[in-house]
């Protein structure tokens, strides 16, 4: 049952009293001004064609083997008409087309588009017509699927009968909802009553004020509480109930009340074996404390037991320097002593604790730099970021305070410059807060973009410190890639 109508994005914390009758039946969780986020809303790629069939066939739903005309008159099954509506929808406003236009007369002339959350699809069947749980629904519940084009208390419009068409016109109209709020009734930040004429849980008059526009978009497409759009939160819940939250690579976990620290790396938890480890890599500034189920959701990694840039000596004797995740061999003592390390320095590993790191290029007497040095050309005053033969020029000074802390500049030669390869500027790496001097956006870095927060509340409630951003100039923002903006619930 609906009506069509919407909302602007204010986020607005409003506590709910749910009336005395009946509340004991109302899930504490639900809040009527808050029921599902914009992200979700829009979140269209949140289950693949393989996903929306397999979930209709755990269901046992009729849907799992139903298939019939789609929207544009294509035989398809239920789960590749909810996928298309959601992912491969059409923009055909300007276009001139023929009377019936085929898939593939809009495939040719039509933009293709994404619309919505092919999870909320799935709800909302259920929560109109039953159709992902009733192993039997009659024909009518199949042509009005989604309920879209019949009003309360008004005749369904014929125009919109058919599953295809459902599906796609609900798709389409909360699109709409989300894109062009001020064109409906209902609006994100503005008071409406509903007198819940429908409910069985409570028909009592609820004053609301819709958060954001997809709790808005709800109430154009259902204007009442109950049942409908509770229905909508309580199917969400069971159906897709929320997951932890998924942090990028690089970033430094630990369990609140726990001692250990764990890096995200390659979507895996890794944990440090040894405190000097941790040291060795990161500050303690950089770690995010969070929920045991955060960390479950990972599945582990190799852990990291050595420090980094530690010579560490292996059962049979030899030498490596450990660098980063690699453990590069020394060629022969005169190789060893060629770089003038302590051999008071030396750490004993096993065989284990060797078997997590990759073998990385030999050092031989003349290998360059294997551990990185700061040299300054004397023409230009500019400094390098010399390793293994190769320079990469620092164009952001604020990298030799953060980065580099505590690292010496030292005077180089022009010849000696001339030598090494020139290459790309030097980066931060995965897991820095940056942001330019001219914007106030966040990003966090992570598998070499910039993934920019949505919100300082996302930013917030993920862990992270205001304190750890650092401030660069726009070029050296510049040379990122543009990653996936980062909420509370998609930080993966």
């Amino acid at each position: 049952m609906k009506k069509h109508l919407n909302i602007l994005a204010a986020v607005i914390c409003i506590f709910f009293i749910i009336p005395a009758a009946g509340a004991q039946d109302i899930d504490p969780g639900f809040n009527p001004n808050f029921i599902i986020s914009d992200e979700e809303m829009m979140d269209y790629d949140s289950l693949s064609l393989a996903q929306i069939q397999n979930f209709l066939q755990k269901k046992n739903s009729y849907l799992a083997n139903y298939s019939t005309t789609s929207a544009h008159g294509t035989q398809k099954s239920a789960a590749e008409i909810i996928y298309d509506a959601t992912n491969n929808n059409y923009d055909c406003s300007g276009i001139t087309l023929s009377d019936s236009p085929t898939e593939a007369e809009k495939q040719l002339k039509c933009r293709k588009i994404t619309t919505i959350n092919p999870k909320f699809l799935l709800v909302l069947l259920q929560k109109e017509s039953s159709l992902i749980e009733d192993p039997n629904p009659n024909q009518a519940r199949l042509d009005w699927a989604t309920g879209y084009g019949c009003p309360d208390n008004w005749t369904c419009n014929p125009y919109y009968k058919g599953f295809g068409k459902q599906i796609n016109s609900a798709s389409l109209q909360f699109l709409a909802y989300m894109k062009e709020p001020q064109n409906y009734n209902y609006k994100a930040g503005q008071t409406y009553t509903f007198s819940n004429p429908y409910g069985t849980i409570s028909n009592k008059t609820i004053t609301v004020i819709p958060a954001n526009q997809a709790t808005a978009a709800l109430y154009n497409y259902t204007p009442h509480v109950f049942d409908g759009n509770y229905n909508i939160y309580k199917l969400y819940q069971r159906y897709f109930p929320s997951t932890p939250a998924r942090y990028p690579d690089g970033s430094l976990l630990q369990v609140k009340g726990e001692a250990g620290v764990w890096l995200i790396q390659d979507g895996l938890k890794r944990p440090f074996l040894t405190k000097s480890a941790l040291l060795s890599r990161y500050s303690l500034d950089k770690i995010i404390m969070v929920e045991a189920s955060d960390l479950e959701s990972y599945d582990k990694g190799n852990p990291i037991s050595l420090p980094n840039y530690s010579i560490v000596k292996a059962p049979d004797n030899t030498l490596y320097l450990i660098v980063g995740d690699e453990k590069r061999q020394f060629e022969n003592q005169t190789a060893f002593k060629s770089f003038g390390f302590n051999p008071e320095e030396i750490i004993a590993a096993s065989t284990q604790d060797l078997s997590y790191y990759r073998n990385g290029a030999m050092l031989t007497a003349n290998s360059v730099y294997p551990t990185g040095a700061l040299l300054r050309d004397p023409q230009s005053g500019g400094v390098y970021y010399v390793q293994d033969g190769n320079k990469a020029p620092i164009i952001d000074k604020v990298l030799l305070s953060t980065k580099f802390k505590g690292k010496t500049v030292q005077k180089a030669s022009a010849e000696e410059l001339a030598r090494y390869t020139k290459i790309s500027p030097v980066l931060f790496d995965d897991g820095e807060l940056l942001k330019s001097e001219s914007s106030s956006t966040v990003y966090l870095i992570a598998n070499g973009k910039k993934r920019p927060f949505l919100s300082g509340d996302d930013f917030e409630r993920l862990g992270y410190k205001w304190s750890n951003i650092i401030t660069v100039s726009p070029q050296l923002l510049y040379l990122y890639p543009l990653g996936e903006a980062i909420t509370y619930k998609s930080a993966a």
